[in-house]
């Protein structure tokens, strides 16, 4: 069953379909979709995950925070928020540069 989920890099954040990421892959997720390249291959293993834009926060069913130096914004606060009061738990996970 397809899920859906955040994704937290600092004051990024993605809406995404799929699983919940491991720590490589979620690493992996934030660069690709931070630094977009043209030249970049899609690769099977990242098939499974993309962006969706139109998912209700309710419907948000995991966390993952890529740490970062940069503080959340307060978009991602009120997100994170939210989700921890639907029992919801964050998966922190270290940074990528």
């Amino acid at each position: 069953m397809l899920t859906q989920g955040l994704l937290v890099h600092g004051c990024n954040h993605f809406i995404v379909n799929g699983p919940p990421p491991g720590l490589s892959d979620a690493r992996e997720l934030v660069r690709r979709w931070e630094v977009p390249q043209i030249d970049r291959p899609a690769g099977a293993p990242w098939r499974q995950w993309s962006l969706c834009t139109n998912a209700f926060r309710e419907n948000l069913a995991w966390a993952v925070i890529v740490e970062s130096a940069e503080p959340h914004s307060e978009a991602v606060r009120t997100l994170l928020a939210e989700m921890a009061a639907r029992g919801v738990v964050a998966t922190r996970v270290p940074g990528i540069w």
